[in-house]
């Protein structure tokens, strides 16, 4: 591949869940905003916000949610939100019904502006020598969220994000072999879990290394456990909480 500043720092991606204890200078928190809005943005419709929640509160909040002990502890904590409320009161105010707002289409528009927002801040942050995990996490109990953050109709939160000054080293988690997602013209349907064999081993010699939370597991292992499985959770409640908020109905 082409190495260059910018590609060898995405192919070395390492999520980081330890910051000092330090907040985003007021430089760093404005090129993150400044990034943000810049994001490529589905149709022109920038379907998409950011909470930066500092209310000490609303952070305890999200990491009981998310069951996570680094969550809104050090570093500054973000929210994207798919927000297709501007846009909604944007129509009402020039006598404009809500037209397709509330389609499942505009839902997902909504979710893609979000996700790629999400990404192009990672990579900034990470140009400036900053860590970030993404948070996924806060969708553990979707209910709790939407009223932990006060949030009205026609949005919803998509991912979390907790940014700053890196306290730790983590090593660089494996990824498949490209042979088993990226194609040519046609999506392979044959999967031969034994030529998993070797990512397998690498995968279980990182867990054994890693620094924290050590475990021998292999990926195939993980993808045939409880991970997957029928287990009852609150995020079963997801689909519910984003019709509730009047999005994705038909």
């Amino acid at each position: 591949m082409i190495k260059n500043q910018t590609t060898s720092k995405q192919v070395t991606h390492r999520t980081i869940r330890a910051f000092k204890k330090r907040s985003l200078s007021v430089a760093e928190f404005e090129t993150i905003k400044e990034v943000a809005r810049h994001t490529a943005t589905s149709m022109f419709t920038q379907q998409c916000s950011i909470m930066h929640l500092t209310d000490e509160d609303k952070r305890k909040q999200v990491r009981q949610i998310t069951g996570q002990d680094y969550v809104g502890t050090n570093g500054d904590l973000f929210i994207f939100v798919a927000d297709l409320y501007r846009n909604q009161q944007i129509r009402k105010q020039l006598g404009k019904d809500d037209g397709r707002l509330h389609k499942a289409d505009m839902f997902m528009q909504a979710v893609q502006d979000t996700v790629l927002s999400v990404q192009n801040v990672v990579n900034a942050v990470e140009s400036l020598g900053l860590g970030a995990v993404i948070l996924g996490s806060i969708n553990n109990d979707p209910f709790r969220l939407l009223q932990t953050l006060e949030l009205p109709k026609m949005t919803y939160p998509i991912l979390g994000l907790q940014v700053g000054e890196p306290n730790q080293e983590p090593q660089l988690k494996p990824r498949l072999p490209s042979e088993f997602t990226f194609f040519e013209n046609n999506y392979e349907r044959e999967v031969d879990i034994e030529k998993l064999h070797d990512y397998d081993q690498i995968v279980q010699t990182y867990y054994d290394l890693r620094d924290t939370n050590r475990r021998i597991d292999s990926f195939t292992h993980q993808m045939s456990s409880e991970k997957l499985g029928l287990r009852k959770t609150k995020r079963d409640e997801l689909l519910q909480a984003i019709q509730t908020q009047g999005l994705c109905l038909d």
